[in-house]
């Protein structure tokens, strides 16, 4: 199976890096900066599960893609979509597969308007990863999740064969429920993303600070809007992100916090914005926030 990884920054190096160093025919689809940095220190993965090293890593610009992969992995930001499938465009065959590990869902629409809805996996991964100053790939935790599926459900072949492109380099595999699990995701990132950027603090400082219950709040908001939409939260998920989000002394901020803190771009409508799109009648006093809040920072950031 060619695989086609679009990016080679933190979750597309992870996983792209995993792939190749067990032997699959991987290529990094990177812009020229990114291309000359992996030429001139590799790609490197800092992990608790395994390190990699992959001296001379398979890269290709988006004017040197030469016919259809059969998997093309889709890691980019929200933000950057409509650039990245401009840029692999040209892989896309008919019996191309095109896997997304981005948040949230509104990009399952985007990919299927633009490549067809059959050609369109779910996908999503549940670890926390960051690139350091070096480029390098650092794994911040000691856990990584992976799953994928036909959105329909299905058990299919093709299914099959990405099932054994991943065999080994990640833990997880394919789901017959892959909507509930990115459901599952986008509620608990949503509410991590919101609380500890509306505070711009750690989980454990929040509580610490007296206000659990308003990330519960939160979480009970975006859980509501799931339910609406025909995904609420199981009751093991449920319980894992409460648990999470109301710990004492828990270090956890969203990466969507160390991006505000740094500057950077962010995911404020995909993440945050679409949830109150589909929220209907229901009363959503903290995301609104949340969101505002998240608006009024891109709003500076655009003026600097």
């Amino acid at each position: 199976m060619r695989i086609l990884v679009v990016g080679a920054g933190a979750i597309g190096g992870y996983f792209g890096g995993r792939l190749l160093a067990a032997g699959r025919d991987v290529t990094f689809l990177v812009r020229p900066r990114r291309a000359a940095e992996l030429a001139r220190t590799g790609l490197i993965v800092r992990s608790k599960l395994g390190d990699v090293d992959i001296a001379s890593p398979p890269t290709v610009g988006s004017d040197a893609i030469a016919g259809p992969f059969d998997l093309v992995l889709v890691s980019c930001k929200a933000f950057d979509l409509a650039a990245a499938m401009d840029a692999f465009a040209s892989a896309v065959g008919p019996g191309t597969m095109i896997l997304p590990l981005l948040n949230g869902m509104a990009h399952l629409d985007a990919l299927a308007a633009r490549f067809g809805t059959g050609a369109v996996l779910g996908g999503q991964c549940a670890v926390s990863l960051t690139l350091d100053p070096e480029g390098r790939i650092l794994h911040l935790n000691d856990t990584c999740g992976l799953s994928y599926g036909e959105l329909d459900g299905t058990n299919t072949s093709r299914l099959a064969a990405v099932a054994e492109a991943f065999a080994g380099p990640g833990s997880g595999g394919p789901t017959e429920s892959i909507k509930q699990e990115m459901w599952e995701k986008w509620v608990f990132i949503a509410t991590a993303a919101g609380i500890t950027c509306l505070m711009r603090a750690a989980v454990g400082d929040i509580v610490a600070a007296g206000a659990a219950d308003r990330a519960v709040a939160l979480l009970d908001e975006i859980s509501a809007i799931a339910a609406g939409q025909g995904f609420a939260p199981r009751s093991v998920a449920a319980q894992r992100a409460r648990t999470m989000l109301t710990a004492a002394g828990s270090p956890f901020t969203a990466s969507m916090l160390r991006d505000v803190e740094n500057g950077r771009a962010i995911e404020a409508d995909h993440v945050l914005g679409d949830l109150l799109k589909r929220a209907g009648a229901k009363p959503t006093p903290m995301l609104s926030l949340a969101h505002a809040h998240l608006k009024a920072y891109e709003a500076r950031r655009a003026r600097q």
